[in-house]
């Protein structure tokens, strides 16, 4: 099975993602590769503890941008659900969506790896 396929399984509207990229798939698969290292870079798992919420903010909102902008809507909708209950000052609601999120984001990030190696 594809990358693109996977990832369509796991919910991410592949389509549109790659009318995002004028259909070069090339293009869209090479934006997908670096994914993983966009999420490594902008990890919001420890930052729930603190009780200034202004970086994990600005992190959830970061990859609810990357994450609209591949299609990978699970992760999308997770992460502008995560950004607003965060600004709206609800972090342990923000968090358990964060955690439930999780399993997806890290099966996309284990396709994408695996394509990358292949």
């Amino acid at each position: 099975m594809s990358l693109l396929d996977e990832l369509q399984e796991l919910g991410a509207n592949v389509e549109e993602g790659k009318g995002r990229f004028m259909g070069n798939v090339s293009l869209y698969e090479r934006m997908l590769g670096k994914f993983p290292d966009t999420v490594t870079q902008n990890e919001i798992r420890a930052d729930f503890v603190y009780p200034d919420y202004t970086e994990v903010i600005t992190k959830a909102h970061t990859l609810k941008g990357v994450t609209g902008n591949l299609s990978l809507t699970p992760l999308y909708t997770a992460y502008t659900e995560v950004v607003n209950l965060l600004r709206g000052g609800e972090p342990e609601r923000a968090k358990e969506i964060y955690l439930k999120m999780l399993p997806t984001q890290e099966a996309m990030i284990r396709c994408i790896r695996q394509s990358s190696q292949g």
